[in-house]
């Protein structure tokens, strides 16, 4: 570990191009008892603020040639007959999936019916990424400790804008840079029932610590995020999809505009724009 080059390094141009590929509609179950993953709490009206330093690429992973964050779809919903699937997505890895060549065949339908069923069914995006738990009012003592952090698409957008700012004064800043990057203020409100982080924000830019033992005790102490998109965690294909068609009930049939039709799963297009737009604007609601 050479951390005078890791000073050096600030590879904001790598993940800021990384950013415009994956900024796109998951997300996962909160891997609650795994005591890896932190979470903030909030108090009884809903409203809760943390702060936190979002870290480099661990080590295990490849260090300074590896992306400091994983990105993860999964499909989490009951079917008619009471059965759950909640499973990862397998368009994770950037494989066909049967949920959501489903999911077209509803939506290329044209039955605002079908189209209503794939907004409850279709993938949803979850990132993870290592952070430092720097300040924890309802649980001081994860102050100090390197844990997993699970977060949405407000959170990402927010890590964005910090990296290619909208404005020409505003400075670029790569929130995952020891040296370089800033402490993060998650603020969390209660909006219309939902959690809203629009308040959230970076501050000033300044060293995580000027004592590079603790940066390296630090970076040691990270852990890794390629485990999350292993194969392992994904189902094959066609055990998925005998999963979708024992959820839904389908049985050889699947039903569209009330009559049964042929329900063989095949590849279709992708979904529409303004299924996108609904999809992004449930996950700024969870964060």
């Amino acid at each position: 570990m050479d951390l005078e080059k890791l000073k050096r390094s600030n590879n904001l141009s790598m993940l800021t191009k990384e950013i415009l590929k994956v900024n796109q509609p998951t997300e996962t179950v909160y891997e609650k008892d795994d005591p890896r993953f932190w979470q903030p709490e909030v108090d009884k009206a809903g409203n809760g603020m943390a702060i936190i330093r979002f870290l480099p690429a661990p080590e295990i992973d490849g260090g300074d040639d590896a992306l400091p964050w994983v990105r993860r779809f999964n499909h989490a919903f009951q079917g008619p007959n009471g059965l759950w699937l909640m499973d990862n997505c397998l368009t994770t890895n950037a494989q066909k999936c049967p949920v959501c060549e489903h999911n077209s065949i509803l939506w290329n339908s044209g039955i605002e019916a079908n189209k209503e069923i794939v907004r409850k069914q279709k993938r949803k995006l979850t990132y993870i990424a290592n952070i430092l738990v720097i300040s924890d009012p309802k649980n001081p003592a994860n102050e100090g400790q390197v844990r997993l952090y699970k977060f949405g698409k407000k959170i990402f957008d927010k890590i964005t804008e910090a990296m290619s700012p909208e404005f020409a004064d505003e400075t670029p800043l790569n929130p995952f840079h020891f040296w370089e990057g800033a402490n993060f203020k998650i603020k969390i409100r209660l909006v219309e029932g939902y959690r809203n982080y629009d308040k959230s924000e970076f501050d000033t830019p300044s060293p995580l610590s000027d004592d590079n033992e603790k940066i390296g005790k630090i970076l040691k102490s990270e852990h890794s995020l390629k485990e999350f998109i292993d194969a392992k965690h994904f189902k094959s294909y066609d055990a998925l999809k005998d999963r979708l068609t024992q959820v839904l009930g389908l049985n050889g049939v699947r039903q569209i505009s009330g009559k049964a039709e042929d329900a063989t799963l095949t590849s279709a297009p992708s979904l529409g724009d303004d299924d996108e737009v609904d999809y992004f604007r449930s996950l700024a609601e969870q964060g």
